[in-house]
């Protein structure tokens, strides 16, 4: 009896607590991605509205957090560029390897792209920001997709007329391994936005990044 007379104690007790403290879902947002047309499997453009296969598209459904080209990024003047969408403050220069220690082509296996950000501090690269070793590191899957604009035929020449230099239209390496074989990473193509994974002892290019995740 004691024993019933405790576990109703403790169920009350719980429900009590969360009816003060309910359970609240999380809310994410997320960048919309550049793309505000619709097309048909031909390719060829048609209206978003009122479309059954162009409402299933992005371009019909607009989702995600909106953005324009004139306040997106801001250029800091120290050799970085603040992401005003996602607070992440790039390397200006997108490829600043081949003058610091990388090889020709400025390309770099996976290991050294991870040691090379990591001590990416203020004075080569046209940095000035006081930054020190450590505060640089080599981007995530995701952090290298937000700057992707499914909007545009090539986001590396996108990028490049708002204030980035030196952006390849080619493999980026971030610093996410590949679950399903850690001797893999995830790279994008600052070209079309391809996310795929390749062995880690590949040369790809190198863009750091510094902020919160």
């Amino acid at each position: 009896m004691k024993r019933q007379l405790f576990i109703l104690f403790l169920f009350t007790l719980y429900s009590s607590l969360f009816t003060l403290f309910p359970a609240s879902a999380a809310t994410i947002t997320l960048p919309a991605t550049g793309q505000t047309k619709c097309y048909d499997p031909s390719g060829t453009v048609i209206n978003c509205v009122n479309t059954g296969q162009g409402a299933g598209q992005d371009g019909g459904k607009k989702m995600g957090l909106s953005w324009d080209d004139a306040t997106r990024f801001t250029n800091n003047g120290n050799g970085t560029i603040t992401d005003n969408l996602t607070g992440l403050i790039w390397l200006q220069n997108a490829n600043c390897t081949d003058s610091v220690g990388g090889i020709p082509g400025g390309s770099l296996t996976w290991d050294y792209a991870l040691t090379w950000s990591n001590n990416l501090a203020s004075g080569p690269c046209g940095l000035s920001d006081g930054s020190s070793a450590g505060q640089w590191r080599l981007p995530t899957r995701k952090e290298l997709k937000s700057l992707i604009n499914r909007g545009q035929a090539n986001s590396a020449t996108w990028l490049g007329t708002l204030g980035f230099s030196n952006v390849r239209a080619t493999n980026y390496w971030s610093s996410s391994t590949y679950a399903n074989g850690t001797d893999s990473a995830w790279i994008v193509d600052m070209s079309q936005g391809d996310v795929f994974s390749i062995g880690k002892v590949d040369f790809d290019y190198v863009w750091p990044v510094r902020g919160g995740q």
